[in-house]
């Protein structure tokens, strides 16, 4: 992979694989907002200011991001009932909500580090929250596949030993919900679409329809003479005997 390839790849999934949608990015032009502008907001206001405050490498960037075992691609649930053939079985899957983990890590690494740490880790939690509360979803990008209309579901310390530091790792799981307002007009014209090509419904049974059915089945069933009587006819008999 080339240096430039290698840096595109790094911005892409390591320095800013999460995009904030609608929420607090409605007014920001496309209405998508990079997770690196929350991150690297202090650089960068500084850089505007002094002009040499911005990192010079990607390797100096405030956090890095990587996703996490235990992400979902396909999420199915089986019915668990014995199936007619495999056409029914296949019509008893149940689709699930898919699962995304990222991990950010955010070590202090220049001198003093900790007073910026704690101004950007404020920033970042009340961008987040305040979009969240507001509807935004987010846009999560990993190598395997670009994940869309998520929702931020938890953001924890997941912080080991390994390092003296303390609280330098963080997870934070998102979840792609199973319908959007796109896929629920998809189903419904899909169901109307069954009923207006004769999907069977019966919303109001009455005895005459019963009587008259059951007579009929029977009848056809042996090619002429009826061995049972109808419905209606026994009801009628039961009542004569009274």
């Amino acid at each position: 992979m080339s240096s430039s390839g290698y840096e595109l790849y790094k911005l892409s999934f390591e320095i800013s694989p999460v995009i904030l949608v609608n929420g607090i990015a409605s007014q920001v032009p496309g209405q998508m907002l990079p997770i690196v502008a929350l991150t690297q907001a202090a650089d960068f206001t500084l850089g505007i200011l002094n002009g040499d405050s911005v990192p010079t490498t990607l390797d100096k960037y405030f956090a890095h991001w990587k996703p996490l075992p235990g992400t979902t691609l396909i999420s199915n649930q089986i019915g668990q009932f014995p199936f007619a053939n495999q056409s029914i079985a296949a019509n008893a899957i149940i689709v699930q909500p898919l699962n995304i983990s990222l991990m950010m890590n955010v070590p202090v690494q220049t001198e003093g580090g900790y007073t910026a740490k704690l101004a950007t880790m404020t920033v970042l939690q009340q961008a987040l929250s305040a979009h969240n509360l507001s509807g935004g979803t987010y846009t999560i990008a990993t190598p395997s596949q670009i994940y869309t209309n998520c929702l931020l579901a938890l953001m924890r310390d997941v912080s080991g030993g390994e390092s003296k530091q303390v609280q330098h790792t963080w997870q934070l799981d998102f979840i792609q919900p199973l319908i959007t307002i796109n896929q629920a007009t998809q189903v419904y014209n899909s169901l109307m679409n069954k009923i207006a090509g004769g999907l069977p419904v019966s919303l109001t049974p009455s005895w005459s329809g019963v009587s008259a059915t059951v007579g009929a089945a029977l009848a056809g069933s042996t090619g002429g003479a009826t061995l049972l009587p109808s419905a209606a006819n026994l009801v009628a008999g039961l009542a004569g005997s009274e």
